[in-house]
């Protein structure tokens, strides 16, 4: 191995004692793979192995909490017990070869698409008209009753047992990318006037649930992360000044890792106070020693992910360089770094060993992704 990547495998031990073996984690990619009850799929387990075989830590794809939370076509489900057994399966392939396995646990919120929901229910913070993510057409989503606020915390609770005895690592709380706890942070869906208009409180309280839920039915290995995106590009919306207020609240939570949702880890702050300074350095600083932060962003070569190492951050999620290449880590760590498949193949013979459902999903560009061209 190059000595200039050492740093990308040298272990790390989180708050709780955990060691983790490298830098690298595997980042929570949405697969639409998953049987169409949401149960673990055979076509999931070998694409999860391949992809986590020689990171420190891998995060699964985002798991709906309650049937109402549902984002994907083919999402996995933790939202019922009968789920547990599928999911066994999953947290054993990717802890096959030794790296600790995380499982998102979420909810949709306003972007729950209605053809998945029970009824086409869709619920969020507030009432409003909008297009998902991955739909054409708009749908309609109502305000979420109190009743139903404090379920859907509770939801998270019984999806972090589940996910303990289902054998996983960990539980990663998906408060990023305009789901329904990052809803709650924002200004631009959560109009609430009630107390839940609290742009924090509900992102504290899916926090706590999942604390005491571990110390009941865990141990003090079992790993809390929360992952969240520092700003969006609604005005108004998620600014880096609420981010650095979300931030300093998390840190005094018994958590042991932030992950920052970025497109890019050398992006720069849009607006406000922070304009044009580094997003993931600012991070970093407010997180200040507490516990790791994960970064994330466009890393496709080993020179980007050692790049993206040395802006400070403890860990680097590898999201599409690993779907592209599920050798990524150990050609590296092999000297074949030249060898990394950085671009899209659209001809691929193996189609980048993805379950065709992604692949078709990577054919019709959902995914951002470079080009052979880009690559060169």
């Amino acid at each position: 191995m190059n000595t200039k990547y050492n740093d990308l495998f040298q272990p790390l031990q989180l708050n709780n004692g955990v060691a983790l073996r490298n830098r690298f984690v595997l980042a929570p990619l949405t697969h639409i793979s998953s049987n169409a009850d949401g149960t673990i799929s055979d076509r999931e387990i070998p694409y999860m192995e391949s992809r986590s075989k020689d990171v420190g830590m891998a995060i699964t794809a985002a798991s709906h909490v309650t049937e109402l939370g549902q984002a994907f076509p083919g999402q996995p489900s933790i939202a019922r017990d009968s789920d547990i057994e599928g999911l066994k399966r999953l947290a054993a392939a990717i802890k096959k070869n030794g790296p600790k396995a995380i499982i998102q646990i979420h909810h949709g919120g306003v972007q729950a698409l209605p053809e998945y929901t029970p009824n086409g229910d869709v619920a969020g913070p507030s009432a409003m008209a909008l297009k998902s993510f991955r739909q054409a057409h708009t749908h309609t989503a109502r305000e979420m009753t109190e009743t139903e606020i404090n379920e859907t915390i509770k939801a998270f609770g019984a999806a972090t047992r589940r996910a303990i005895e289902a054998g996983f690592d960990g539980v990663e709380i998906h408060g990023a990318n305009g789901y329904i706890i990052h809803q709650f942070v924002s200004p631009h869906f959560n109009k609430r006037t009630d107390q839940w208009k609290d742009p924090l409180l509900f992102a504290l309280k899916v926090v706590d649930e999942v604390v005491n839920t571990v110390k009941e039915y865990g141990n003090e290995e079992f790993i809390i992360g929360y992952r969240f995106s520092p700003e969006e590009a609604f005005n108004p919306g998620i600014k880096m000044e609420l981010t650095e207020e979300l931030i300093k609240r998390l840190i005094e939570k018994p958590l042991h890792y932030l992950h920052a949702s970025l497109m890019h880890i050398h992006g720069e702050v849009h607006e406000g106070k922070y304009e044009g300074q580094s997003r993931i350095q600012l991070l970093h600083q407010w997180v200040n020693g507490r516990m790791p932060l994960i970064g994330i962003g466009s890393i496709f070569t080993a020179d980007e992910a050692i790049d993206a190492l040395h802006t400070g951050v403890e860990l680097i999620a590898m999201g599409r360089g690993l779907l592209l290449d599920h050798a990524f880590v150990s050609k590296i760590k092999e000297g074949r770094e030249d060898e990394i498949i950085s671009y899209f193949d659209p001809h691929h013979p193996n189609k980048h060993d993805l379950p065709d459902p992604l692949w078709q999903q990577f054919k019709a560009g959902f995914y951002p992704l470079p080009s052979k061209e880009d690559a060169k």
